[in-house]
């Protein structure tokens, strides 16, 4: 049955603590998932959790620590001592060590990683850290099962069981020369079916995709999307084995780049979450609605130019379909861009800016085309003038495949100077996008109606 997080457990379990019923306590988080008690800690105060983490063992609690969201791991974290971080650290991977060792203050890391018992395992941590954020370098996990070219199957079998006492998931076996230098892959049952006095070199295999550690972390995610690896080996300048990415690496990586550009496109500019606080959330925000401010007060200097429309009482009408053109070309060129950078974020976006730029085009004349038969349409219920629709359907035609046009040209300028596409499906888009699109419509009535 799967475990349900309900209000009467909370209750209780805080309740244990407040008494300080430790074995009441263990016995009930006893067979409850780890994923599960991490979700239990975000639901109680801190003081609360940081109780629970000292109580249980670290082989648990070390699990539950990465499962929590970062703030409430650091408010955990700040309630501890740097020894018993430490003695939780060595229950981690490598990786994930490395992670909350990050998120430590300067003079903790040290105070932490000086705490750590398996020198080994405190000089990876180090070594991880050296790596810069988006690189494979810092995504990596130093335990892998190693091999090398010259052992014979019996010897290797027993060098795999001394190695795998530290590895969580075997996804691989690398095949290393005397050097240290990734050659190939060994399968396992290749390794199995073969002689124990076989030598590895007569039954691996040579080809293996590998990615250096200073391969950015999205070309990784992209290699083992495509080839639908489980993990993959990376090595140093030198082509030395130095650790391994596995999937659920790269399945967090990918939810939070996700999450980053979610927020990004719906114009928040910096990684939050709602129970941040009030500064956060508004330091957060307030930049793009500034943005939106000034795209708003462009468009008023835009309709003041063509104030003598509201003196004609045939063309002052023009003024009531301005919300349309404005949303027309906001949802068009936040359609367009979206496309384009999902597009980039799985390469797919190749081939010639102009072949796009057709196609871009082609699409946007179907589409305005159709909607403006409606809004022809439309006229002929409300008993517009021919003229009078055919204007806002010329209008609108035209704002469609510009739009269009913007929100595929901007996203692939971005991602050539080297900037965040996903910032060119949220307001600057959409405000650029009501700004043109505003005067290009009165512009344009102007040219037909003459006025």
């Amino acid at each position: 049955m799967q475990f349900q997080l309900t209000a009467d457990y909370i209750q209780k379990v805080t309740q244990l603590i407040v008494n300080k019923q430790d074995n009441e306590l263990k016995e009930l988080l006893h067979e409850v998932h780890f994923a599960d008690i991490a979700d239990l800690l975000e639901e109680i105060k801190s003081k609360e959790a940081t109780y629970l983490i000292k109580l249980l063992e670290s082989e648990i609690t070390s699990e539950v620590l990465m499962e929590l969201d970062e703030d409430v791991r650091e408010k955990i974290l700040n309630r501890l001592s740097p020894k018993e971080i430490a003695k939780e650290i060595e229950e981690m991977d490598t990786d994930d060590a490395a992670d909350v060792v990050a998120e430590l203050e300067d003079h903790i890391q040290k105070e932490v990683i000086e705490k750590i018992e398996d020198e080994s395992h405190a000089s990876d941590i180090v070594e991880l850290l050296t790596y810069d954020d988006d690189t494979a370098g810092a995504l990596m996990a130093k335990e892998l099962v190693q091999v090398k070219e010259s052992w014979t199957v019996a010897g290797c079998v027993r060098e795999m069981r001394s190695q795998a006492e530290n590895v969580t998931r075997v996804h691989s076996i690398y095949v290393t020369d005397e050097d240290g230098k990734l050659t190939g892959r060994l399968s396992l049952k290749d390794l199995l079916t073969a002689s124990a006095k076989t030598h590895i070199s007569e039954v691996y295999i040579p080809k293996v995709d590998s990615v250096t550690v200073d391969t950015e972390d999205e070309e990784v995610a992209r290699i083992m999307q495509k080839y639908d690896l489980e993990a993959i080996p990376v090595v140093d300048e030198k082509g030395i084995l130095v650790g391994r990415i596995t999937i659920d690496d790269i399945v967090d990586f990918i939810k939070e780049e996700a999450e980053k550009d979610y927020q990004m496109a719906a114009g928040i500019s910096q990684d939050v979450e709602a129970d941040d606080s009030i500064l956060q959330l508004t330091r957060a925000r307030l930049p793009w609605l500034v943005l939106g401010l000034f795209g708003g007060l462009g468009s008023v200097f835009i309709l003041q130019d063509f104030e003598s429309i509201m003196n004609n009482p045939e063309l002052k009408a023009l003024f009531f379909f301005t919300p349309l053109i404005a949303a027309m070309a906001g949802n068009v060129g936040v359609q367009s861009s979206a496309i384009i950078v999902q597009g980039l974020a799985n390469d797919v976006v190749k081939g010639s800016l102009w072949s796009r730029l057709l196609k871009e085009v082609g699409l946007a004349l179907i589409n305005g085309i159709v909607l403006s038969i409606l809004v022809i349409l439309f006229g002929f219920i409300m008993n517009y003038k021919l003229e009078f629709s055919l204007t806002i359907a010329i209008s609108m035609l035209s704002v469609i495949i510009i739009a269009s046009l913007i929100g595929t040209f901007v996203p692939i300028i971005l991602d050539k100077k080297g900037i965040d596409p996903a910032i060119a499906t949220g307001p600057f888009i959409t405000t650029s996008n009501d700004i043109f699109g505003i005067f290009l419509f009165f512009y344009i009535s102007k040219i037909i109606l003459g006025f």
